[in-house]
């Protein structure tokens, strides 16, 4: 059963599995939490996403997953893995009681529970148990939700998948939730390699208790549904009886849910029928259509799914809300990217060239070698006209696909083909799982992408890069593409523009004529350092109350905050609270740079800038603190790791800067050189810039500048 080796049909089931898990969480959202009542009297019949979204913010069900799978970046081959492992991701990506999942109180929401006991010394799989928290939070859905990725990168290898989704899902849960866990992971796993439901789901039952509720409650819907095929609403009517909410404890509890899962995927007879039957049923349709989709899309690969109907809408968006604003702008080929690079680890097997060496390249490449990926890019006219945007093998720069815009005829155009690089509260119809962000892209990085004009025409293209701040657009010099053949094309985006915040980059195609006009792009990606400053008398605090039920979600822009306040006032940035308190910004892809900050004490003893920061948990501080200045390292807890006495005053301003290179770390006070330090354990290597307080204390910082 194991696959041994990762071919395009393994790769294809991988991206295809994964964009389900979305295509089902977008499909199930609008109506979480609903009964099966009130969505037939609602909408009748579903055959299809009920709501429009301008884009589909995070949700817990898909950003959960695709952080907690980073405990694998140290593992060997997945069997090394351990719950605290797992756990430390969770400390590391999740914000302090607000966005990533549901903060619905301790003792009543699983993943709460389980956060604020690792936060509190608490070690996994402890923080998840019935031991420590109870039955009822401990088998609660969580469980099996945040699952998927460990069964898609576990091909026909379901006692690795069993093994992962243990270990993982024992972090928040236990008994049941962790036996959902790893059913579900069982049933992606086996889909690489088995096209039958009912082997599916008798395949994986194996690797949980036959004696477990779990089990009990899958074994009577197959029953059922062996004694009565034909109708799954009276198949919901026996779960409802038998194995409703109304028989288990806590506000969602996995078994209700399992039984309508199982329910969907006994009676739906195709792809579409599995994924509607699934949000009909009700309770926590998000959760449970996800979970069943990743099945479905495993089982089937990318052709059974309607790309008009369920993959357009999406346009490989993945919102996130994450302590880490760059990755909070992802993008759903590039997770597949990750998620196969894991998959090498667990097979032994190498992804075939050249996707090998693109997928461990920076996690930027856009380079369209899944079957109807786009990587988020969009087109729009300068002019009227009508164009269409598609995957195709008809022309590749690199690999076997690549992107193809089609024109229709027009007498002269200009299109722009770009990617948004950052996201506004605007750009959302709700807020859910409070998302913000950090650009993906800033001045002085150098923009690269492979061209092709076809069908025998000859036109223009540069690029541009667009600053939200200043109103601004700049671009390159034009460049000529020749007809039917690739231009590899770069741009160094300009720093003398005082660009502040580039909301998107991409290229401008001109052309002249009446005949059809289909241009390629391939390889998009940039590289380089930044250079740039945030002058925070131009930021602004993003008021995020959208939708029908506004949530109080202020954050200011380009930052993400892991704990503590955050707010504007008179051109500068305030960041205070109770103990700890931070807030972070740049991109996790930043390896050598300096970082400067003018900052002012306000209250309190511990005043830092953050380096190289990775997330809540992974990161380095420069600052001022007790009397002296420190330099400080961030695993799970600063220590400090070079100190000078130096006496620092309330009210006064500092500026602090820090030069890192490789593991070595340069630090300066009012232009004076405080210290210099060699990190020799286990350094970090890459990661972005913020601010810290610690001890209670105050600061504010008028700007922070990156060269």
């Amino acid at each position: 059963m194991k696959i041994n080796i990762i071919d395009d049909n393994t790769i294809d089931k991988l991206y295809a599995g994964w964009i389900s898990k979305v295509i089902g969480v977008r499909l199930g959202a609008p109506v979480e939490g609903w009964t099966y009542g009130e969505i037939k009297e609602k909408y009748g019949k579903i055959d299809g996403y009920i709501a429009d979204y301008k884009n589909f913010a995070a949700d817990d069900d898909t950003n959960v997953p695709i952080f907690l799978i980073r405990a694998m970046e140290k593992s060997v081959d997945g069997y090394d893995l351990t719950a605290q492992d797992v756990a430390n991701e969770l400390l590391n990506y999740s914000p302090f009681e607000h966005g990533f999942f549901w903060w619905g109180g301790y003792g009543i929401s699983s993943e709460h529970t389980a956060y604020a006991n690792l936060i509190n010394g608490i070690k996994a799989p402890r923080s998840g148990s019935v031991e420590q928290n109870g039955s009822t939070v401990a088998e609660q859905i969580g469980g099996q939700i945040f699952i998927d990725v460990w069964g898609l990168i576990c091909p026909g290898d379901p006692q690795r998948a069993a093994y992962l989704a243990k270990t993982a899902a024992s972090v928040t849960h236990d008994r049941n939730a962790v036996y959902g866990g790893i059913f579900i992971a069982c049933c992606i796993s086996i889909a690489y390699v088995e096209n039958d439901i009912e082997e599916i789901i008798r395949k994986a039952l194996a690797f949980i208790p036959a004696d477990s509720e779990y089990a009990r409650v899958v074994e009577s819907v197959r029953d059922y549904h062996a004694s009565y095929p034909q109708s799954w609403e009276q198949c919901y009517q026996f779960i409802f009886t038998h194995f409703g909410y109304d028989k288990y404890p806590g506000n969602c509890h996995i078994i209700p849910n399992t039984a309508v899962m199982i329910l969907a995927l006994l009676y739906g007879n195709s792809y579409d029928e599995v994924l509607n039957i699934g949000v009909m049923c009700g309770w926590d349709t998000d959760c449970n259509v996800g979970n069943i989709a990743t099945v479905m899309g495993v089982r089937g690969g990318t052709k059974s799914i309607d790309f008009e109907k369920w993959y357009k809408p999406i346009n490989d968006l993945m919102i996130c809300s994450s302590t880490v604003g760059d990755l909070n702008i992802n993008d759903n080929a590039q997770i597949t990217d990750y998620l196969l690079k894991q998959m090498e680890k667990t097979t032994g097997c190498m992804a075939p060239g050249p996707l090998h060496s693109k997928i461990g390249l920076q996690c930027n490449y856009n380079h369209f070698e899944y079957s109807g990926s786009t990587h988020c890019m969009r087109v729009r006219m300068r002019d009227k006209g009508v164009f269409s945007l598609t995957n195709t093998e008809e022309k590749a720069y690199g690999g076997n696909r690549s992107l193809k815009v089609t024109i229709e005829p027009c007498p002269a155009l200009e299109v722009e083909i770009y990617k948004k690089t950052y996201y506004f509260q605007g750009d959302f119809s709700d807020s859910r799982y409070d998302p913000s962000f950090s650009p993906i892209v800033y001045p002085g990085q150098v923009l690269h992408m492979a061209v092709m004009a076809a069908q025998g025409w000859e036109c223009l293209c540069k690029f541009f890069a667009r600053d939200s701040r200043q109103k601004l657009t700049v671009e390159s010099e034009d460049m000529v593409l020749k007809k039917d053949s690739w231009t590899e094309c770069k741009w160094k985006i300009p720093v003398n523009q005082k660009l502040e915040l580039i909301d998107e980059v991409g290229i401008i195609i001109k052309k002249e004529g009446s005949e059809e006009s289909p241009v390629y792009i391939d390889d998009f990606y940039w590289d380089g350092e930044p250079c740039y400053k945030i002058s925070f008398k131009n930021e602004n605090l993003e008021d995020w109350r959208i939708g029908e039920m506004p949530a109080p979600h202020f954050e200011v822009s380009q930052f993400t905050r892991w704990k503590g306040i955050t707010f504007l006032d008179k051109g500068c940035f305030h960041l205070t609270g109770i103990d700890i308190a931070s807030a972070f910004t740049g991109g996790s892809g930043w390896k050598d740079y300096s970082v400067e900050a003018e900052i002012t004490p306000l209250i309190g003893d511990g005043h830092l800038l953050n380096f190289r920061v990775q997330g809540a948990m992974r990161s380095y501080a420069f600052g001022l603190v007790k009397n002296r200045a420190a330099l400080l390292k961030n695993g799970n807890g600063y220590i400090i790791l070079s100190e000078k006495e130096y006496l620092w005053q309330i009210g006064c301003t500092y500026r602090l800067k820090v030069i890192v290179k490789n593991n070595q770390f340069h630090a300066f006070i009012n232009d004076g050189k405080i210290m210099e330090y060699t990190d020799w354990d286990e350094p970090y290597q890459n990661g972005g810039i913020g601010l810290t307080t610690r001890g209670n204390s105050h600061l504010k910082c008028s700007y922070i500048k990156v060269g």
